[in-house]
């Protein structure tokens, strides 16, 4: 890490910025894809597959970058993955079908997850135990911000440029970043690095299955992500095409819940050292069970119209900060020295079940918000079995709490 303070919050804006690829990438189109389906002659479920589509090649791409990173360093993956997102935001923009708008959606995952997954190997490089659970929840505080903008940004240049003119900005902040990069940090030294051939590193991901403490740590944070996403492909219809909420107030709505997700991020910070991140993580996982339940119920019944939906969903969302940053540094605690592979594997596991979420809500598409209620609903539950599972793996260990 730089010694300056400024070298230090630089790294922490470009980190910050890295790891809010995938938010950046969606959140800003979110108002626009009911224009998009408009436009394309595409029904609602077709434009839900593009939120899919982009989680198939960011789970992919993960995979292959954790092992070249480990190989060859953080740095030079990340700079190129940044410009194969350039690349698939231009094919997005350029697109005349829907077809070709998922194709352009899978390349600019590809490019992203370089970002995402070693911006999480990065800060377990730099950090250790409770220091890395308490940088990673800053970072994510800071990367929500982003996201929280990004509706609302998304709908203004909707309403001033069209649909198109957002993936011409989002192809321009990916230059940005690129540029950005470059001033970063190597952050894994020469004699750190892995020397034994891709080809066996890919293998080893085998591996990763046999570690109960691992898969109990994915599991938590990739339930999770499954009801994230169905709540991110969703909303969209389900606020504006089912209770009529005009795009431009979309947002508002949609950022309501990274305000909430801002606020847990800032509380695990300043709580997970002292009652453990372990303990932050059940709590977290609970929270989830409970508000996806409650919103299955309002999705099925109509009960409390658009409001019985939005504040079981702001604090299903808000649950974000206990999950994520706790089930990720776990994982990465179970096997640091290859923290590029196991990153990948968490967040393509992460990022697997959020196309398993946001393709359960395209095919079950109905008009109505139930699909997304139910798959929030079983998300929550399949992560609060696996936070519980973790418990009875740690028992009686010396790693009870990181």
């Amino acid at each position: 890490m730089p010694e300056s303070t400024g070298g230090r919050w630089w790294t922490l804006g470009v980190l910050s910025l890295l790891m809010g690829f995938a938010s950046i990438s969606t959140d800003i189109y979110l108002p626009a894809m009911p224009a998009m389906s408009n436009a394309l002659a595409a029904d609602p479920g077709m434009v839900e597959w593009t939120v899919s589509g982009y989680l198939v090649g960011f789970s992919l791409g993960q995979l292959f970058w954790g092992p070249v990173s480990d190989r060859h360093g953080r740095r030079l993956p990340v700079a190129a993955g940044m410009m194969i997102f350039i690349v698939g935001s231009v094919l997005c923009a350029c697109s005349q079908t829907i077809g070709s708008l998922i194709i352009g959606r899978i390349v600019q995952a590809l490019g992203a997850s370089a970002g995402v997954v070693l911006s999480r190997a990065m800060v377990r490089d730099l950090y250790e135990g409770h220091h890395a659970v308490r940088m990673l929840s800053t970072l994510i505080t800071v990367m929500a911000i982003a996201p929280l903008l990004g509706p609302i940004v998304g709908a203004q240049i909707l309403v001033v440029s069209g649909w198109r003119a957002i993936f011409v900005v989002l192809s321009i902040v990916g230059i940005a970043t690129l540029a950005a990069v470059i001033s970063l940090p190597e952050t894994l030294p020469s004699d750190r690095r892995h020397r034994e051939p891709l080809s066996r590193a890919f293998l080893r991901y085998g591996e990763l299955f046999a570690t109960p403490r691992l898969m109990a740590y994915t599991g938590a944070g990739a339930f999770f992500y499954g009801g994230m996403f169905a709540y991110v492909a969703g909303t969209p219809f389900a606020y504006i095409s089912y209770y009529h909420v005009p795009p431009r107030y979309y947002g508002l709505l949609f950022g309501a819940g990274i305000i909430g997700i801002m606020a847990t991020n800032m509380l695990n910070a300043r709580l997970a050292h002292r009652i453990g991140s372990t303990r932050m993580l059940q709590f977290g996982t609970l929270l989830a069970a409970s508000a996806g339940t409650l919103t299955a119920f309002a999705a099925w019944t109509g009960y409390g119209g658009l409001w019985g939906l939005v504040v079981p969903l702001f604090v299903f969302a808000s649950a974000t900060g206990f999950i994520v940053a706790n089930s990720i540094v776990g994982a990465l605690n179970t096997s640091p020295e290859r923290s590029g592979s196991v990153s990948a594997f968490v967040g393509a596991a992460q990022y697997g079940s959020g196309i398993v979420g946001s393709g359960l809500i395209g095919m079950f598409a109905d008009g109505t918000p139930w699909p997304m209620g139910w798959v929030v609903a079983l998300s929550g539950i399949g992560s609060l079995v696996s936070a519980l599972v973790l418990s009875l793996h740690l028992f009686g260990s010396r790693n009870v709490e990181i």
